[in-house]
């Protein structure tokens, strides 16, 4: 594993006209290209993730998995507004010498390609043997297969849409309601609005897990009338995300993933998506109420060539975190392979 850092000293223009000075761009790679570097995978993470696909996806990565780094070459790039070291809201403003914080403007699922795309181009890779993501690292996956179709031969969608729903949108938005709610926001500081953001995750996990989740695992006896499971379940979360996250970086990602729309400016969904010429697998799972298995039916059904596939779990959209051997399996029986 390395964990590198490159820096894009140009201008890089944002979707919605604003520049950024330059970039920084954090990412891992596993393993080694071939003589060919035709067995490329790229790994787009999700919200709160970093480039260190590994640590939190420790179950879909090692020799024989998925992400196996004895025959691929993996790489994962941290996205831009983010706060694990490529360019975000905790950086530095060239033009201030101070951080951005709540200065820092607002970035798209497309600002965040465009910036994987340059990523790749510096690294030297013109073709890539699959591009992988989940819910919202399924929206930069899918975005990158409409931008580049020629760049890739396969993508595995799994738990994500064409354009983010209003219900996603509403968790989104209660969720920096809460952050917004905190005296603090606003502040210039790393750790402005600190309970904010615990409340904003603990309304997150309401969307990440599902009814079943807590009837099974966070359920009382009948003789308490206080200090529930389910209460100090939500403040564990929400600390824990406190503890490795920052609230202005939250915010924004949060405003990015709701900016996902397929066919902004490129007519239709169907005329969008009918771009893809790479084989894309499509994993829905039974349970997930913030992507629900109809939208990435959806996505199947309309990616030239596409299969759908889903999992079962009790653990709602977080599903794909944790279903490691139904992911595998499905994977294995559509006979999807990363590297030949």
């Amino acid at each position: 594993m390395q964990i590198q850092q490159w820096k894009y000293n140009k201008p890089f223009a944002l979707e919605n006209g604003k520049v950024l000075p330059e970039i920084d761009i954090a990412y891992t790679t596993y393993g080694t290209p071939n003589a060919t570097m035709d067995n490329v995978v790229w790994v787009c993470h999700a919200l709160t993730a970093n480039s260190d696909v590994q640590e939190w996806w420790p179950g879909m990565f090692g020799p024989g998995k998925l992400l196996d780094p004895t025959s691929s070459y993996i790489i994962c790039a941290n996205i831009i507004g983010s706060c694990y070291g490529s360019t975000g809201p905790t950086s530095i403003n060239p033009a201030t010498g101070q951080p951005y914080y709540n200065e820092f403007p607002l970035v798209t699922i497309r600002d965040m390609v465009q910036a994987h795309r340059l990523l790749a181009n510096e690294l030297g890779i013109q073709n890539i043997e699959c591009i992988i993501g989940s819910s919202m690292g399924g929206h930069q996956a899918l975005e990158w297969l409409v931008q580049e179709p020629e760049r890739f031969r396969n993508g595995i969608l799994i738990a994500t849409n064409a354009e983010h729903s209003p219900w996603g949108i509403a968790f989104n938005e209660s969720q920096r309601m809460a952050i917004e709610a905190d005296a603090t926001w606003g502040e210039p500081r790393e750790d402005a609005a600190w309970n904010g953001l615990q409340a904003a995750r603990s309304i997150g996990m309401l969307s990440y897990r599902h009814y079943n989740t807590y009837a099974k695992t966070q359920n009382d006896q009948a003789d308490k009338t206080d200090d529930y499971l389910a209460s100090s379940y939500q403040r564990y979360q929400g600390l824990k995300l406190a503890k490795r996250f920052n609230a202005y970086a939250y915010h924004r990602l949060s405003k990015a993933m709701d900016s996902h729309r397929i066919h902004r400016n490129r007519g239709s969904i169907q005329q969008a998506l009918g771009k893809i010429q790479a084989k894309v697998l499509c994993i829905g799972i039974e349970t997930d109420i913030l992507f629900p298995p109809s939208e990435v039916e959806f996505l199947a059904a309309n990616i030239l060539h596409a299969e759908y596939r889903e999992i079962t779990s009790k653990y709602g959209h977080d599903g794909f975190l944790i279903e490691n051997e139904q992911l595998q399996s499905l994977i294995e029986e559509a006979c999807f392979h990363t590297a030949d």
